[in-house]
């Protein structure tokens, strides 16, 4: 924390909860949290007008909203989060893993989806109130636990009209987490769907807004009923077009010349870990390369070779390997359905940083506690 700054417990003041979860419930969650299905005792928050600007900052008990029926975000879907995850270290110390970037992705999806900004400062400094709150619910790692942190604003102005609305409310909430996926390690098999795209030019595609995730639904559930974990998405033009994202991770492609590829930005989401990987390329001897990926391309290099290795990357997904892609009649498999060398390694090494267990050469981290 830089001299004369405002110490986040300061900046959201704390006023504990007189009924936190008891102790020994805690320790059994923590022993088997799972995914986004157990949260702690606090939420951060605070709320805009444009009267007060960003005001009533606190950190305080978690519990319900109570929304007005004509809450704007109920009908206009007005609202943005992040992701993000606080790491227990050896020595018992917390830490985030770039928030400062997830903190300019807050900015630039608030813009898109007409809100108004949150100061970076304040991002950061509710996120960390909020561990230092509930500090003993980051749980210690046994393999990849973590606490997930999801931030989120939302338009709750009384108002049927559109247009931006004038109430605005910001928060933060945790969950002690596992993996994302259980087959993390072993890959994934990604399904091509036909029926549905993720986004256009001009769209939303590159903002972290629920209308995105809401969309991606009915495509997951295909990918399910043909025995696929996630979503390849391609652009409109479908199988003729170019590979976007997957699901709510990241593609990259692993190349028998030694390039790490991966989709353009534009429409599809600007990830922390997609950067991170980008980064750390070249110590693995490969070259990052950000261009527009042709689906043809993809199924092409995956048959005679030239694409080795797939995978996805992601905040929850970590680094998830790619072991196959399919689609209506055919089905590719990918490094003999193995998880690649290169993936299996740059996975490891985002790993040992986020925990600690490497120095942090490049200043990714952010101690919280």
């Amino acid at each position: 924390m830089t001299r004369g700054a405002t110490h986040p417990s300061e900046r959201f003041p704390l006023a504990r909860t007189a009924h936190p979860v008891p102790e020994a419930e805690r320790a059994a969650i923590l022993a088997a949290p799972g995914f986004g299905r157990h949260f702690t005792d606090h939420m951060a928050s605070a709320v805009w007008t444009p009267e007060a600007d960003w005001h009533n900052h606190a950190v305080a008990a978690l519990e319900p909203f109570s929304l007005h029926p004509s809450a704007a975000v109920l009908h206009y879907a007005q609202e943005i989060f992040e992701g993000l995850k606080a790491y227990r270290h050896a020595d018992g110390s917390v830490w985030l893993f770039r928030p400062e970037r997830n903190a300019r992705r807050f900015a630039r999806s608030a813009e898109r989806m007409g809100l108004p900004a949150l100061p970076e400062d304040d991002f950061l400094a509710g996120i960390e109130a909020l561990i230092r709150a509930d500090e003993p619910w980051v749980p210690v790692t046994t393999g990849e636990e973590s606490l997930y942190i999801r931030p989120f604003m939302f338009a709750a102005e009384s108002f049927l009209g559109v247009r931006p609305a004038e109430r605005i409310v910001h928060c933060v909430i945790a969950c002690p987490a596992q993996p994302y996926f259980a087959s993390a390690t072993s890959g994934v098999t990604l399904w091509v769907s036909r029926s549905y795209t993720r986004a256009g030019r001009g769209g939303t595609g590159a903002a972290k807004c629920g209308g995105n995730y809401g969309a991606s639904l009915a495509a997951q559930v295909e990918a399910e009923a043909n025995g696929c974990d996630q979503v390849l998405y391609l652009d409109s033009a479908g199988e003729d077009g170019c590979v976007e994202e997957s699901g709510a991770m990241n593609l990259f492609l692993v190349t028998s010349r030694g390039e790490l590829i991966t989709p353009a930005l534009g429409t599809i989401l600007e990830g922390i870990t997609r950067d991170t990987v980008l980064a750390l390329a070249p110590e693995f001897g490969l070259t990052p390369v950000e261009r527009a990926v042709t689906f043809k391309e993809l199924s092409t290099g995956i048959t005679d070779g030239t694409v080795t290795e797939v995978f996805a990357a992601g905040t929850a997904a970590v680094i998830t390997p790619v072991a196959g892609i399919k689609g209506e009649g055919y089905a590719l498999t990918i490094g003999g359905g193995e998880p690649g060398k290169q993936t299996a390694a740059l996975r490891e090494r985002v790993l040992d940083i986020q925990y600690g267990r490497v120095e942090d050469t490049h200043g990714w981290l952010r101690r919280a506690c």
